[in-house]
């Protein structure tokens, strides 16, 4: 996957904002306001991807090539590498499981979170 690619996936996704405020160079992707995923642009070698802590350890686990995500909450984030053997469609899928996840889980208040997942529901994610 290559850092346009994983921008226009994390564009494609409903509602979804982009921004840089940690540096002139990190794209982050927010839903409601919360991160999904953060990506390096000039030195494109990993995504960051929100996980459940478990599913983070087992993903870590089956992938080697997967670790924590530096600088980020080791239980809750994942470095899911560009440039491995892991295809683009395993990618998308890790980034849209972290965006379903903060919508679920950390997007207040409650009600911008009903209203997020019955936009989802209406007009669904891309693959």
């Amino acid at each position: 996957m290559d850092v346009l690619t994983f921008r226009d996936y994390c564009l494609s996704l409903p509602l979804t904002e982009e921004c840089t405020p940690f540096d002139e160079t990190t794209l982050v992707y927010k839903i409601g306001g919360r991160m999904y995923a953060c990506a390096d642009m000039a030195e494109f070698g990993w995504v960051a991807v929100k996980c459940d802590p478990d599913e983070a350890l087992l993903l870590r686990e089956r992938h080697p090539e997967i670790t924590t995500a530096p600088h980020f909450n080791k239980r809750h984030w994942n470095a899911v590498p560009t440039a491995s053997d892991l295809p683009d469609a395993f990618i998308r899928e890790q980034i849209r499981r972290s965006y379903l996840l903060v919508v679920r889980q950390n997007v207040t208040p409650r009600a911008r979170r009903e209203e997020i997942l019955a936009y989802i529901s209406a007009h669904g994610l891309p693959e």
